[in-house]
């Protein structure tokens, strides 16, 4: 079931090797039971780079390229990150890395919110909506 990068082609979504050293750690292990149960066997940075090519073409899961991983191997491993918070975890890592890597602090000290506001007419009536 594990595939490695040498069986397709490259998409511009896949991690480069520093990108995966960093999301690397940030993995969770597979769940072990008390019973023991199989290693895992998939590759989770192909998981990633499914996940990512996803996200970039904006396709549905069932239409995945046939040398991506499909749906069914990579959509537990999304809803479990998406539901345990590894995604926010994930999110949080890189915008400090990339702030850092700008000459920036770490995190952001403030936060501009737009907001627009519609003029209504000065004058109401059956004639004004």
């Amino acid at each position: 079931m594990a595939r490695g990068n040498q069986y397709r082609k490259k998409y511009i979504s896949d991690l480069t090797d520093a990108q995966w050293a960093i999301m690397e750690p940030m993995i969770p292990p597979a769940k072990q039971s008390t019973r023991g149960g199989r290693p895992r066997k998939v590759d989770m940075r192909e998981v990633l780079n499914t996940l990512f090519s996803l996200n970039r073409s904006g396709c549905q899961w069932e239409m995945l390229p046939n040398d991506l991983l499909p749906k069914s191997t990579v959509y537990d491993d999304f809803s479990q990150w998406r539901d345990d918070g590894t995604w926010t975890k994930v999110v949080k890592a890189l915008r400090e890395h990339t702030r850092v890597e700008a000459g920036r602090e770490p995190t952001p000290s403030a936060a501009c919110i737009e907001s627009q506001s519609v003029k209504t007419t000065e004058m109401g009536g059956p004639d004004r909506g």
